[in-house]
């Protein structure tokens, strides 16, 4: 790995991936590897384990390492967020942490410091063509080779006010690919107010930088909110601003790679990509983005998100959890945890645990839920003795405290997530489901009693078995 001395003191992707390293958490592939496919099925294979280092690329041009998987559990997602070097034990207690350091980041942002003398990092070295980035074909069917790890840098020219946000990009020649916004989303915003006033708009767009910026540049934060101030409240106030040439833009100054050029206002390219459901979205035509300059550091490290898989699903679901807790809590202040379960990829369905107190509680808390995270399409609620990270756990409580005729809440035609294919998805229709899974207090708690053996948990069994225990 690149030498990582001159690393804004620590808060750089080379640091974060020394740390992974030094912890077990990092697998090294010295074997050179093609960009076309052969790397995404590589990296299938440690879905949920170790991020991978990727050494030599086929088809790397002036850039040939390659990381990946690199926030592909809770556990890592955690080390990104925190200065510990590991996790809490258990993915709701890691979750719990994740939550509590993301809401002090929201409470504590503060503004990054920005250089505008001497060259940043990522100035030591330039190109005019996309073709000498790493940029991965991933599935079969995909429309091309897609940028996954991008974080777009943007101007408000209504507000002035600086945007970022993660976007996929499909590399269409050596200056041009096509960026995927979603309508209403801030950068879409951005980009719809340039156009409007017959302006393309310029961008940069940071490759490889520190996980907790690309965390908090995938939390949906208000319009008009700088997410660097959470990142730099994430990394402890170490995150250095540069100011870059072209867009006259203030991005990290530890990012690997920098690419800078303007979404073209009067161009649009048919698109379509694998998304966080492991589907194929349907085509849509989205507009261009036109290269100005490639910027890249010595030894530059190019990150790839593979699309549907745990690392990409983290990003996107880890922010809106706290998200949704925050929102769900302050409607039933006793809410416990709110999971994103990987069963809807961590985006469609969730399990809300909370210390019921009223009948009425958790149908207010699936509302709320609702609200909060638009997309979601079903939400179970839990008591305080079901762990909402626990499938089978939570399987047993609709199975036992549930009556569907009382239990279920069915919402048709509302507002849902376009990437689910069982939905209307030009209409963005979808039918909600929620699920009271508590037990009711009309009768007496013992009945829903869950049974324990006393010093169950202290009992060690090799102490009592000579032979390996499976």
């Amino acid at each position: 790995m690149a030498n990582s001395s001159n690393n804004n003191n620590g808060g750089d992707l080379r640091s974060y991936l020394e740390l992974l390293e030094k912890e077990g958490e990092l697998v090294r592939i010295k074997k050179p590897v093609s960009t076309k496919f052969e790397l995404a099925a590589v990296v299938s294979k440690f879905d949920s384990k170790q991020a991978v280092l990727f050494e030599k690329v086929k088809e790397g041009g002036k850039i040939s390492t390659v990381a990946s998987n690199v926030c592909g559990t809770p556990g890592r997602f955690y080390m990104a967020t925190s200065s510990a070097k590991s996790a809490p034990k258990g993915i709701a207690e890691t979750k719990k942490a994740i939550r509590s350091r993301v809401s002090e980041a929201l409470a504590g942002m503060s503004a990054p410091l920005k250089t505008q003398e001497g060259k940043a990092l990522f100035e030591q070295n330039s190109s005019r063509n996309l073709n000498d980035l790493p940029i991965v074909t991933h599935f079969e069917k995909d429309a091309g080779a897609f940028a996954t790890a991008s974080v777009v840098f943007a101007k408000d020219g209504e507000r002035r006010n600086q945007n970022s946000s993660t976007h996929r990009l499909l590399r269409l020649d050596e200056k041009h690919m096509a960026i995927r916004m979603v309508e209403g989303r801030h950068l879409h915003k951005c980009y719809t107010y340039a156009k409007e006033h017959g302006e393309d708009l310029k961008v940069a767009i940071a490759v490889g930088v520190h996980p907790a910026v690309s965390i908090a540049a995938a939390y949906q934060a208000a319009y008009g909110v700088d997410e660097m101030m959470i990142a730099n409240a994430l990394l402890e106030g170490k995150l250095k601003l540069a100011k870059t040439g072209y867009s006259q833009l203030y991005v990290p100054n530890h990012s690997e790679i920098i690419i800078e050029g303007r979404i073209l206002k009067d161009r649009v390219q048919e698109e379509w990509m694998v998304e966080m459901l492991r589907t194929y979205d349907f085509k849509r035509k989205q507009p261009v983005f036109e290269l100005e300059k490639l910027s890249f550091r010595d030894g530059a490290i190019y990150h790839d998100i593979l699309p549907g898989y745990a690392e990409h699903r983290l990003l996107m679901g880890l922010p809106v959890e706290a998200k949704m807790y925050d929102y769900v809590k302050s409607v039933v202040p006793t809410t416990q945890a709110v999971h994103l379960t990987d069963g809807g990829s961590n985006w469609l369905s969730a399990v809300i645990q909370i210390k019921k107190r009223l009948e009425g509680e958790p149908k207010n808390a699936i509302m709320a839920a609702f609200a909060a995270h638009p997309s979601l399409k079903m939400a179970t609620v839990v008591d305080d003795d079901i762990d909402p990270t626990d499938a089978v756990a939570v399987e047993y409580a609709v199975a036992t405290r549930c009556q569907a005729d009382r239990g279920f809440v069915v919402i048709p035609n509302a507002k849902g997530s376009s990437l689910d294919p069982s939905s209307d998805q030009q209409n963005l229709l979808t039918t909600k489901v929620g699920i009271d899974a508590t037990a009711t207090i009309l009768k007496p708690k013992e009945r829903f009693e869950i049974a324990r053996i006393p010093g169950e948990d202290e009992i060690n069994v090799s102490d009592y078995a000579s032979n390996k225990i499976k």
